[in-house]
């Protein structure tokens, strides 16, 4: 069957071959690694993880004085997992040695192990954009064609899956608390380092449990939870929004799909502040390079020379309305309201 006829919009100028080279040189100005900036995150994100956590723990069992400390101490997680993503591009400190001791450092207090967590970003890295590589997502994307081809059990699981309900919470347990625990690639990558990962997860909730005891242990769950939670949120917005770009080979262009695929999350200071910036996830994977104490002010700049996008708390929240990726229109869409199944077509 024969391929309707294209009706995207547009190219953004900032999206353009040449604005896209012109970008590729400004961020690299952006990518000094400072040894000082980052022991200095990196030092000062734990004290503040542990020292919020101490402090639930001294307040509990007060629920209203302890739950905005649950909350500032998820971030904080947050903020430690986007630190070790940074180790995993070696892009933290300025030398690799460094990079992979801090990484390896936060990988408890993250739950994720530090060797698969690299290998399975840098692939998703390599493949941002490929609409025949979508098992390299974080989030799964379905097309607008596949869901009207697709079983009526197909649609219901994809229904259950997208939504934010189950997507956010359930998700991010499943992804942080048990996936992690034994990741699918973890025989190919780093099967000791999982291991051993996993005895000092177990030895660090145990210390929780000598010293804090159950309300420890449930504070501790909580802050996980909430982190989980943040952290799929993140995810989501990260490469699921109105006009993020996705394509298909030979016609796939790398570089665009990383800066117009890739979201600028415009949500504050202190938002930026909580997730050690990586809400600028465009150029993140334009050049990830950059650490993240640099992404802020490269973003700022660079808005200055180039019309680049960004999305509000508004925009933000409607993104988790579209579901599927319109290959004609060149945009993510909401379900249907009025779409039969159809039978899938061969040639």
């Amino acid at each position: 069957m024969q391929a309707a006829p294209s009706r995207r919009p547009e190219i953004t100028p900032a999206f353009r071959a040449e604005a896209l080279r012109e970008i590729r040189a400004f961020t690299r100005d952006w990518t000094a690694r400072d040894d000082r900036l980052a022991a200095l995150s990196y030092g000062a994100t734990f004290i503040l993880y542990f020292a919020t956590f101490w402090l639930a723990v001294q307040l509990w069992p007060n629920p209203w004085l302890v739950l905005p400390i649950i909350v500032i101490n998820a971030f904080l997680g947050v903020r430690l997992y986007v630190l070790q993503h940074d180790c995993g591009h070696g892009a933290l400190f300025s030398t690799k040695r460094r990079n992979d001791l801090a990484g390896h450092g936060l990988s408890i207090f993250t739950l994720t192990p530090y060797r698969v967590m690299q290998s399975n970003h840098n692939a998703h890295h390599s493949h941002l954009g490929n609409l025949d590589e979508r098992d390299t997502t974080e989030i799964f994307t379905m097309t607008l064609r596949e869901w009207q081809a697709a079983s009526p059990w197909r649609r219901l699981w994809y229904r259950l899956y997208r939504h934010p309900l189950i997507l956010i919470p359930i998700g991010g347990i499943f992804t942080y608390v048990l996936a992690y625990r034994w990741p699918k690639n973890a025989g190919r990558i780093d099967p000791k380092g999982v291991i051993l990962h996993n005895l000092g997860l177990a030895l660090w909730i145990g210390a929780i449990w000598v010293f804090a005891g159950v309300p420890g242990l449930i504070i501790y769950a909580a802050t996980v939870f909430v982190a989980a939670c943040i952290g799929v949120f993140l995810v989501y917005l990260q490469h699921n929004f109105e006009d993020t770009w996705w394509d298909r080979k030979p016609d796939l262009n790398p570089a665009r799909a990383a800066l117009q695929g890739s979201s600028a999350l415009d949500l504050g200071w202190w938002f930026d502040l909580a997730v050690a910036n990586i809400t600028y996830h465009d150029i993140h994977h334009f050049n990830a390079n950059i650490p993240s104490y640099r992404l802020r002010a490269c973003h700022r700049a660079l808005r200055a020379k180039y019309a680049v996008p960004t999305i509000g708390w508004a925009e933000a929240l409607r993104s988790f309305t579209l579901k599927l990726w319109d290959e004609d229109q060149g945009r993510l869409v909401p379900f249907p309201t009025n779409a039969p199944h159809v039978a899938a077509r061969t040639a």
